[in-house]
């Protein structure tokens, strides 16, 4: 009975054959959730420094709906905005961003809620042309202004730094906003 095995061999050999093809796949698996929670790890680093100098001046703290976001407040030298909502995000596809969602009378400016929602659209549309940091609306209609870093080429400090710096640059704007928000009375 040359080459021929046994049922309960052939069971044992396909175990382990199995479990030596698997388990490679089981540690690359977990490999980007590590990367990943060490890239926060170096995130909440950063932000506790780069928060804490005088031309970022934003307290972060973990955001308590997502262990991935960061959160902070500038609140101050600000002309347009009553404050800037900061959220500092680390995606599962390796990316980072940096989303500032200016708060206007009181609260969040929303397409839905502007006296001319597809003028402001227009204007945000516009506005990309303007600076590095893009606009937007999210889901609920909220407006924001976004700069993405991708982390395939490591971590980017410098360029991370330069957007934190350029935060309250975004105040500006608003005051190109603010006749779609308010109305032509604005003007």
């Amino acid at each position: 009975m040359k080459g021929r095995f046994s049922l309960p061999a052939s069971i044992l050999l396909f175990g382990v054959a199995a479990t030596v093809t698997w388990a490679p796949s089981i540690a690359v698996a977990q490999t980007p959730e590590a990367e990943r929670n060490a890239t926060r790890e170096q995130l909440r680093s950063f932000l506790a420094t780069a928060g804490a100098r005088k031309d970022v001046n934003i307290e972060f703290r973990q955001s308590d709906k997502n262990p991935w976001n960061f959160v902070g407040v500038a609140k101050d030298n600000l002309a347009n905005s009553d404050m800037l909502e900061v959220v500092v995000g680390l995606s599962d596809n390796r990316t980072l961003a940096v989303i500032v969602y200016p708060h206007y009378h009181g609260g969040y400016i929303n397409l839905g809620k502007a006296a001319d929602g597809r003028g402001l659209a227009n204007k945000l549309l516009n506005l990309n042309d303007h600076n590095f940091f893009y606009w937007g609306a999210d889901d609920s209609g909220d407006v924001f202004t976004c700069y993405n870093f991708t982390l395939e080429s490591g971590f980017p400090d410098q360029s991370l730094l330069v957007a934190m710096t350029s935060i309250r640059a975004q105040d500006q704007f608003i005051a190109a906003l603010k006749p779609y928000i308010d109305g032509p009375a604005a003007k």
